[in-house]
């Protein structure tokens, strides 16, 4: 029984595994920040288009 609970603590395999998860974890809330952050801004873009499109239709008209 002491022989495999020493075996157990010296098992790292666990660790990295869940490091590699928590790396995973980290990249994957950067990517959603940065992608939810660039879409807000491109949106705005997108909404001042609009309005400078149908700001020259009405004066056009």
């Amino acid at each position: 029984m002491t022989k495999l609970f020493s075996r157990f603590l010296k098992d790292e395999s666990g660790a990295t595994a869940i490091e590699y998860g928590l790396i995973a974890a980290l990249i994957s809330v950067a990517l959603i920040t940065g992608a939810t952050s660039l879409g807000t801004k491109i949106g705005n873009v997108f909404t001042g288009l609009s309005t400078k499109m149908d700001n020259a239709v009405t004066k056009v008209n």
